[in-house]
């Protein structure tokens, strides 16, 4: 599967953004979708997950009652709709998809990477 993101920018504390990730190719084999981001000297980490059948979603605790992933099976496409940003949101979101039929927080567990979008949020 490949997958492209899109959506970025840079945003004040206290906003809103909304980034995309559309997936192509051979997305029947694809259960689930997760967003990952990584700020400037500090390792990937996870945002967000949501599975393609059923909607389940799962948050890091960062950003839980902040963020929201959501879905359109229709469009291929996943959102991640970000509300009363952080400075500490800033860097480069990615989205994958799962090498397993599960709902991985870890990025070990993502075999497909599409490119980054860049996100700040100024304070």
């Amino acid at each position: 599967v490949q997958l492209q993101a899109s959506g970025g920018g840079l945003v004040q504390a206290g906003g809103s953004l909304r980034l995309s990730c559309v997936a192509s190719g051979r997305t029947e084999n694809s259960y689930a979708l997760g967003w990952f981001r990584q700020a400037p000297g500090k390792e990937r980490e996870f945002v967000a997950v949501i599975s393609w059948i059923g909607g389940s979603t799962y948050y890091a605790d960062s950003v839980k009652g902040r963020f929201s992933i959501f879905k359109d099976n229709a469009k291929n496409t996943v959102y991640l709709q970000m509300n009363s940003l952080k400075p500490e949101d800033t860097g480069v979101y990615y989205c994958a998809a799962p090498k397993l039929a599960a709902m991985p927080t870890h990025e070990y567990h993502y075999g497909s990477w599409g490119p980054g979008t860049q996100l700040t949020v100024s304070s």
